[in-house]
C-alpha cells in the first residue's frame, strides 16, 4: 500500500507543472489538499488537518476519513484550481481507504444505539388502521413531527412535553369511542375543503362517472344515526357566487349512491344575483343543506356537478386550462369551497362498524360470559397494541380499568376504556427496546425476536407487527436467515409496503412539500392543483412500481416509463392520453426520464416565479449523491431580483454568473451552479422550455444548459447529468442505502456505519441492485439487528 502511496502522490504531482516531488510513501500533504472544501476556503479553521494522523492506522480517525472518502468519490476534493488526479487514481486512493475502514470495523463492530421515541403521526395512524381497522386523520389528533437527516421518525427530535402528551391522551379517548361506538358522542362536524387553485371542470379520479370536479369526503360515521350535509360555494373577491350565466346541477352521492340533487344558476340566479349577490349566494348554500340517515361505519361521500355540454363557452376565445385564474372573474365554471358533514344526530345505536367486528372477536351473551370474554379482547388487542411485550401485570391492569367503567355502564363502555388505557400506554406511544439484565457498557448485543418485529414492520409499513410476524418472533425464529428474509418477503409483498412510497419516498424526494409549492398565476396562468396532485401521484406510482416490481434501483434514474393521466401528459405533450385514470406509458423524450425529468422533483426545486438552480444542484448533491453542500455564510448576498441589465432581461445563467463573481459565493456555487443550470430547460414547473429571459416584446435568449461539474466532467443538459452521476453507480445506489437506512434505523448515520453501508451496496451489485436486495442488506446487517451499550 505505500508503493501505491508513492504512485498517487507522483501521479498528481505529475499534473502540476511546477511541483515538487515528495519524498516516496509521504502523500500526507497530498491528501491535505483533498480535505480543503468550499467552506473551510472560507474561513480557513474549519479544514481537515491530516499532518497529524496516523496513515498506518486509518481506523484511529475513521470519523475524517470517512469524509475524505465521501468528497474524494464525487470530486469535491481536490479543490477546484488545484491538480486532480486522474479517475484511476482517485478510484485507487478510495478503495484502499474504504478497505482499511471496513476491516476495522468488522473486528470492532458498533451498531449504534438509537434513542428511544414516540410513534409519529404517520406511524400513529397506520397502527389505528391495523390494530382496529379503523381510518382516522392523525394530522387532525396530533400536532406536526419535527424531522432530522431527511425524516420525521428519528429520535432525535420525535420528544415528549406535557402538552404532547395530553395530545396523545386526547387522541386515545377520541379514538376508542369512535371504534366501540360510544352512543354518548356528542354531534361535531368535519369540515373538507378544496384548494382555490383546483380546477373544477374536469372529471377527477375517484368521483362518479359522470361528473365534473367536486368534493371526496372519506368520512366515518360513528353511530347509526342522521347527518347533515352542507356546502358552501366559492366566492370571488366581491363576494359574488361564480359561474351564474348557465345552470349547473350539483349531486350529492354516499357510496356510488345519490342522495340528492340540486341546481344552481342559470337566467333566474343570475337576475337575482344583480339585485342581492349575498343574498343569493347563501340561498345556492341553503338548496345544498339536507339530513340524511348513515350506518355507522366508513363512507366515501362526493359532491360535485352534472357533467354538461361539451360546447365552448363563447365569451372565452381561449380559456386557461386552470378554471379558477382569476379570483375577481364572476363567469366560467363555479367551484366548490368547503363541504361539511354534521352529527351524529338522534342516534340509533353503534352499529355494525370494521372496527367493532376486529375488536369482538367474540360476543356474550349474558353477564357470566362477559368477564371472560372481555380478557380475550383485552389480551389479544394489547398482544398487538404492545407488539407483542404484554405481561400478566398488563393484563391485569387493562382488565382493571374494563371493571371500573362496566360498573357504571355496559360491556362496551367497559372495553372502551380498556382500549384506552392501551393507546394511552408508553408501551404502544413508544418504540421500547430493553437491555439485557447485567449488560456491561460497550456490549453489543442482539435486540430480541419481538424487537426485531417492531423494527421490521415501522421500517417497511410504517405501523406495528401483524399476528403472523409475532408469531414468527414469538416463536423465537425471526432472527434466522431464511425464516427473516421469508417475512420480508412476504412484507414487501403486502399492500402495507406503500407506506415505503407515502412515508419513506415522499420525505426523500421532497414530495411533501408539493402542497406549499403555490407558482405565481400571473407567471403559470395554467398551473392548478389538479397538475400539482397530478406531479405527486406520478412520482409516487414511479416509485412504487420499481418497490413492487423489484426493479434496479439505478431505473430510478434511467427508466424509460411513467404514468399519466390527461392533464400530466397535456403538460408533458404526451399524446393521446385522456382521463382522469393514471396509466403507464413509455417515454419517447430522453429528457423526461428517472427522477431527474419528473414535474414533482422539477417544482420543489424551484422558486414561485423562476426556476433556482441552486436549489436544484444542492438537492442533487444532497439526495442524489449524499453529499450535501456546506451551509452559506451569513454574509451572502441574495441574487438579483431585477434581471435586466440595460435594458436587456438577464437570463438565469446571467444572473448566477453576477452572483459569483462575488468570492463569497464562487466557491460553494461552483459546486452546485453547473448541476442546477444544466436542467435550466425546465421551467420552474416541469414544462420544457428552449428560451429564457423572455417578456412582452421579446422571445429571449436561448438556454445554455452546459457546464463543468465538480469533478471536471461536462455536461449539456438534463440528459448528460445524469449519465455523469450514473458514472460511478455506487454512488447513486449508496445513498438510496444511506437514505433507507436511516429511515430504518431512526437515526443519523455515524462513521461507523459506512462500512455497513458499503457492505449492502456490495452484496446488491451482485444481485443487480435489486430494490428488495437494499432493503434485505439493511434488515440482515449489525446496525438493524443489534445495539450496543453506551460507555458510563
Amino acid at each position: 500500500m505505500r508503493l501505491f502511496a508513492t504512485l498517487f502522490v507522483l501521479t498528481i504531482s505529475a499534473s502540476a507543472t511546477a511541483a515538487v516531488a515528495p519524498q516516496a510513501g509521504d502523500y500526507r500533504a497530498v491528501l491535505n489538499q483533498y480535505c480543503v472544501t468550499c467552506h473551510n476556503q472560507r474561513t480557513k479553521t474549519a479544514g481537515l488537518t491530516l499532518d497529524t494522523l496516523n496513515l498506518a492506522h486509518v481506523e484511529e480517525n475513521a470519523d475524517v476519513w470517512e469524509k475524505v472518502v465521501r468528497k474524494v468519490r464525487v470530486g469535491m476534493m481536490p479543490p477546484k484550481g488545484v491538480p486532480q488526479p486522474d479517475d484511476t487514481t482517485r478510484r485507487g486512493l478510495v478503495a484502499w481507504l474504504t478497505t482499511e475502514l471496513d476491516r476495522d470495523a468488522a473486528r470492532n463492530s458498533n451498531p449504534g444505539r438509537p434513542l428511544l421515541r414516540r410513534l409519529n403521526r404517520t406511524e400513529y395512524g397506520n397502527a389505528i388502521r391495523d390494530l382496529l381497522a379503523l381510518e382516522v386523520d392523525a394530522s387532525v389528533l396530533l400536532p406536526p413531527d419535527d424531522a432530522a437527516y431527511g425524516f420525521d421518525n428519528i429520535g432525535d427530535v420525535l420528544g415528549v412535553s406535557p402538552v404532547l402528551l395530553e395530545r396523545y391522551m386526547d387522541a386515545a379517548g377520541r379514538v376508542s369511542a369512535l371504534a366501540v361506538g360510544d352512543m354518548d358522542i356528542a354531534p361535531g362536524s368535519e369540515t373538507y375543503r378544496i384548494r382555490q387553485d383546483a380546477s373544477q371542470d374536469i372529471h377527477l379520479e375517484g368521483m362518479p362517472i359522470g361528473t365534473v370536479g367536486g368534493i371526496l369526503a372519506n368520512f366515518t360515521a360513528p353511530l347509526d344515526a342522521d347527518y347533515v350535509f352542507t356546502v358552501r360555494m366559492f366566492r370571488t373577491n366581491l363576494g359574488v357566487t361564480r359561474g351564474l350565466e348557465y345552470e349547473h346541477q350539483i349531486e350529492y352521492a354516499v357510496d356510488g349512491q345519490r342522495v340528492h340533487l340540486f341546481s344552481m344558476g342559470g337566467e333566474a340566479d343570475f337576475k337575482a344575483n344583480l339585485v342581492n349577490m349575498t343574498k343569493l349566494g347563501d340561498e345556492i348554500d341553503e338548496r345544498g343543506h339536507i339530513r340524511i340517515p348513515l350506518k355507522a361505519g366508513p363512507h366515501v361521500i362526493t359532491a360535485a356537478f352534472l357533467e354538461r355540454t361539451a360546447a365552448p363557452n363563447p365569451t372565452r376565445l381561449q380559456p386557461f386550462i386552470r378554471s379558477s385564474t382569476d379570483t375577481r372573474d364572476t363567469s366560467g365554471h363555479p367551484h366548490f369551497e368547503m363541504f361539511t358533514v354534521t352529527g351524529p344526530f338522534k342516534a340509533m345505536g353503534p352499529g355494525d362498524t370494521p372496527s367493532r367486528r376486529k375488536i369482538l372477536i367474540c360476543r356474550p351473551t349474558g353477564r357470566a360470559d362477559e368477564d371472560p370474554c372481555a380478557r380475550k379482547i383485552i389480551s389479544t388487542l394489547a398482544r398487538r397494541a404492545y407488539r407483542g411485550d404484554v405481561s400478566d401485570r398488563d393484563l391485569q391492569r387493562l382488565f382493571g380499568f374494563y371493571q371500573e367503567s362496566r360498573r357504571n355502564g355496559n360491556f362496551d363502555k367497559g372495553l372502551q376504556m380498556a382500549l384506552q388505557r392501551i393507546l394511552a400506554s408508553p408501551k404502544f406511544v413508544f418504540h421500547v427496546e430493553a437491555e439485557p439484565p447485567d449488560t456491561a457498557p460497550g456490549t453489543v448485543y442482539r435486540i430480541s425476536d419481538l424487537e426485531l418485529a417492531s423494527r421490521l414492520s415501522f421500517f417497511l409499513w410504517s405501523s406495528i407487527p401483524d399476528d403472523q410476524l409475532l408469531q414468527a418472533a414469538g416463536k423465537g425464529l425471526l432472527h434466522t436467515p431464511a425464516v427473516l428474509e421469508q417475512q420480508v418477503r412476504r412484507m414487501l409483498a403486502d399492500p402495507k409496503s406503500e407506506a415505503l412510497t407515502t412515508n419513506f419516498a415522499a420525505q426523500w424526494l421532497y414530495l411533501r412539500n408539493l402542497k406549499n409549492m403555490q407558482p405565481l398565476s400571473e407567471e403559470f396562468p395554467d398551473f392548478d392543483d389538479n397538475l400539482r396532485q397530478a406531479f405527486e401521484r406520478e412520482t409516487s406510482l414511479f416509485f412504487e412500481s420499481i418497490v413492487r416490481e423489484d426493479r434496479n434501483v439505478l431505473d430510478l434514474m434511467t427508466a424509460d416509463y411513467t404514468f399519466v393521466n390527461e392533464r400530466l401528459a397535456r403538460h408533458y405533450g404526451v399524446p393521446n392520453i385522456y382521463g382522469s385514470r393514471f396509466q403507464r406509458v413509455t417515454l419517447a423524450d430522453e429528457t423526461r426520464k428517472g427522477l431527474l425529468g419528473k414535474g414533482a422533483i422539477l417544482m420543489v426545486t424551484s422558486h414561485t416565479d423562476r426556476t433556482s438552480p441552486v436549489v436544484r444542484g444542492k438537492w442533487v448533491l444532497e439526495n442524489l449523491l449524499g453529499t450535501p453542500p456546506p451551509p452559506p455564510p451569513g454574509n451572502v448576498p441574495p441574487l438579483n431580483e431585477n434581471p435586466q441589465r440595460e435594458g436587456k432581461v438577464l437570463t438565469m445563467r446571467e444572473r448566477m454568473e453576477e452572483h459569483q463573481a462575488n468570492p463569497v459565493c464562487a466557491n460553494c456555487h461552483a459546486l452546485m451552479d453547473p448541476i442546477g443550470l444544466s436542467m435550466e430547460n425546465f421551467d420552474a414547473i416541469g414544462s420544457w422550455r428552449t428560451r429564457d429571459g423572455g417578456s412582452v416584446t421579446s422571445l429571449g435568449t436561448p438556454i445554455d444548459a452546459s457546464g463543468r461539474l465538480i469533478d471536471g466532467t461536462r455536461v449539456d443538459g438534463v440528459v448528460a447529468l445524469r449519465n455523469a452521476l450514473l458514472r460511478d453507480p455506487e454512488l447513486f445506489v449508496g445513498t438510496v442505502t444511506e437514505k433507507l437506512l436511516i429511515f430504518a434505523l431512526g437515526r443519523g448515520l455515524g462513521h461507523y456505519d459506512m462500512p455497513a453501508v458499503r457492505s449492502i451496496v456490495r452484496e446488491s451489485a451482485r444481485q443487480n441492485y435489486r430494490f428488495s436486495s437494499l432493503i434485505m442488506g439493511i434488515v440482515r446487517s449489525t446496525a438493524f439487528q443489534k445495539r450496543i451499550k453506551p460507555e458510563l
